[in-house]
């Protein structure tokens, strides 16, 4: 297991990207739009993870929602697990809530799944696993 990334929600991706790219000089291995989630992400590596900007792409998706109600800023730590069915399955019998009973498509090619941060000390866990791995 490892960190695969940590998002960060802002409202413009491209400006924070400004951050990374001028001042730290890192570049982007990608810039997805995912529609199913309404967001675009910008994925900048850094050692063996990567830091994940996401920006929403509508007024109503889940990354504009979490901006509106507790500003920009870190919204979730991504673990990547070797089988994220089996964890998903290991974590519900241990009592984690699950927001995600099933693993979706997410960016990137991977397998995604989110834990409810209320059951996880308040940070929003998602595992995620290469698609083509399953």
């Amino acid at each position: 297991m490892r960190i695969a990334h940590i998002g960060i929600a802002v409202k413009d991706a491209d400006a924070a990207l400004k951050l990374y790219q001028k001042v730290l000089g890192l570049e982007p291995s990608s810039i997805e739009t995912v529609e199913s989630q309404k967001v675009k992400t910008i994925h900048i590596p850094i050692g063996e993870s990567s830091i994940e900007l996401l920006e929403s792409t509508s007024p109503d998706g889940v990354v504009a929602k979490f901006i509106e109600k507790r500003g920009e800023g870190i919204h979730h730590i991504a673990l990547e697990v070797e089988d994220i069915r089996d964890t998903l399955e290991i974590m519900k019998a241990a009592g984690y809530q699950l927001i995600d009973e099933k693993p979706r498509p997410g960016a990137g090619n991977m397998l995604i799944a989110f834990i409810h941060p209320r059951s996880t000390n308040g940070v929003l866990i998602e595992l995620c696993q290469p698609a083509k791995s399953t």
